[in-house]
């Protein structure tokens, strides 16, 4: 039988373990709202997919509203295609590398270069370059199409005019690297302003007095990049660097909206064309699921190998 003082006492342990576990879950009750939204609005859209791409789903099932599993049959049907293999992932992939080394690249240089002006200089120009990225992209993409019109296009006049090039036989659209060259700009003009930005925030963070004594030392501006520059900077390379990869992996408006680009030419099909294409157009709803499930694996791995490889650099 314990006594008034042992129950006093193992009532007192008790009270402040139940208010340590009321304290850790107050956070998950605060953000309960909003998990819940993610959940109804992003990771239900998921599962229907990945439900979707293990079925036979077709305008038949649509209008029968019944489920037709057909287990890992899609899989086996795309990863079997040479079509996958010799066009579509050379394309998301090729792409989708060029357009983040450059949007990345471009980026940084234009935040070195607005780090270097003014207070008002440095309003106005970043202000001027936040217009490119407020643009749409289904704006953004017409007017590239018009600037590389084969016949009225201002690409092929000037070009014409000085005779490099013929607008009567000249379709930059038809041919694979120059349809994909003409994305890649119109992706990086639209992209390289958050990415620029962004650095800039982290780049007036950076002490001047680690480049006034660099610069002491006799380091140049290349010098003083890489030593003090990259590595301050690298969690605000790895974000941009992500996203960016994200957001080039799964370009759809630059292509689509492009001629040839909503399926009259097959050659410039990416992953996420193919999978549209597949479900709208052909009504192979499994398919194209299947496909976008691929496209989402695919992400995913580079971002793991990203975060990992960036991780082990920061333990060395």
């Amino acid at each position: 039988m314990s006594t008034p003082l042992t129950a006093g006492t193992s009532r007192e342990r008790t009270q402040p373990s139940l208010r340590r576990r009321l304290s850790r879950g107050r956070p998950w009750l605060l953000l309960l709202p909003a998990l819940a939204v993610l959940a109804v609005l992003m990771l239900w859209p998921l599962v229907r997919v990945l439900l979707l791409s293990f079925q036979d789903y077709g305008l038949r099932q649509i209008a029968a509203g019944e489920d037709n599993y057909i287990g890992l049959d899609n899989y086996r049907a795309v990863l079997g295609d040479r079509f996958l293999w010799t066009v579509v992932l050379p394309n998301t992939v090729g792409f989708a590398a060029v357009c983040v080394t450059l949007t990345v690249a471009v980026g940084t240089a234009v935040a070195l270069f607005l780090n270097t002006l003014g207070r008002t200089w440095r309003t106005v120009c970043s202000t001027a370059v936040m217009v490119a990225w407020a643009v749409p992209a289904v704006t953004g993409t017409y007017v590239f199409v018009w600037l590389f019109d084969p016949l009225n296009g201002l690409v092929s006049s000037v070009l014409d005019g000085l005779g490099v090039i013929d607008p009567a036989t000249t379709n930059w659209f038809t041919d694979r690297i120059s349809f994909y060259a003409i994305a890649t700009l119109n992706v990086v003009h639209h992209g390289f302003p958050f990415v620029a930005i962004t650095v800039l925030a982290g780049l007036m963070t950076v002490p001047t007095e680690l480049y006034e004594a660099a610069t002491m030392d006799g380091a140049g501006a290349v010098r003083r990049f890489r030593a003090i520059t990259v590595p301050v900077l690298r969690p605000v390379f790895a974000v941009v660097t992500i996203l960016s990869t994200i957001w080039d992996f799964k370009v759809f408006t630059q292509i689509y909206l492009m001629p040839g680009g909503n399926g009259g030419n097959k050659d410039v099909f990416n992953l996420g064309v193919w999978s549209y294409i597949q479900s709208f157009a052909q009504g192979k709803y499994g398919m194209g699921s299947a496909i976008a499930v691929l496209l989402t694996c695919i992400l995913l791995g580079v971002t793991v190998v990203y975060l990992r490889t960036l991780f082990r650099e920061d333990e060395l």
